[in-house]
């Protein structure tokens, strides 16, 4: 996906209420900016580190509508460029599948998007096509990197738990089901759940695919002008 917009460079000031940043722009000015990422962002949100911004005023007519105007899309850390925009994955999802470049999920019709599934769940994608069983594709972002491998998630996720049982539930009734983890970052040799920030989760994670639930990994290739998929990653047990 390329920005519609040239992303605007500054300094992260502090990361704070989950949602919220203030970055000081070149000229000096600190701007409070939307930050889509509600979890611990472990290694990318230290004071200091030079991010890129994109303000939506330049892409929306008549000005935006938007309470802040600027977004954090990206930030170098760790010798790299990392997408800290959780939104984003789907939308790289949603182009790799139209295109057929996510290999493993070939040979179905156009995707849904936000399906009612599970208890009060939605699932991301659900694909579908004559003669397969229905697949349930639920996508993760991914940003944090250890020991060479990227890891998810970064902060305990009941949410994300529970997704991987609803998953194995689908595929115990006879449907596929998938979670895609999407790594912001070029940099990672391999993926795996990390069991010392969230064993519940990472019990789910081996439980759920143990059940049959496929695990996917793709990385990405990040620059201040694009952020898309670029290769599959192993996934670890």
């Amino acid at each position: 996906m390329r920005f519609p917009t040239p992303l605007i460079t500054g300094t992260l000031v502090r990361r704070y209420k989950r949602f919220l940043a203030d970055v000081e722009l070149a000229g000096g000015t600190v701007v409070t900016v939307h930050c889509a990422n509600p979890g611990a962002m472990l290694g990318v949100n230290m004071p200091g580190l030079k991010v890129w911004l994109r303000d939506h005023r330049l892409q929306e007519k008549g000005g935006t509508k938007r309470k802040l105007a600027w977004s954090w899309e990206i930030v170098a850390a760790e010798g790299t460029l990392i997408g800290v925009n959780t939104s984003l994955p789907n939308r790289l999802v949603e182009d790799a599948l139209a295109a057929g470049f996510i290999a493993e999920l070939a040979g179905y019709g156009p995707s849904r998007r936000e399906v009612a599934y599970g208890k009060a769940s939605r699932v991301d994608f659900l694909l579908e096509a004559p003669g397969k069983p229905r697949c349930f594709v639920e996508v993760k972002n991914v940003h944090l990197k250890r020991d060479g491998r990227a890891e998810f998630p970064d902060s305990v996720t009941a949410r994300g738990a529970k997704h991987m049982a609803e998953l194995a539930a689908q595929v115990k009734a006879g449907d596929r089901a998938v979670v895609l983890f999407v790594v912001q970052r070029d940099d990672c040799a391999s993926f795996a759940p990390a069991a010392d920030i969230d064993p519940t989760y990472t019990a789910a994670f081996r439980a759920a695919r143990g059940a049959g639930v496929e695990a996917l990994c793709y990385g990405c290739k990040v620059s201040p002008d694009a952020i898309e998929l670029d290769r599959a990653m192993r996934v670890e047990p």
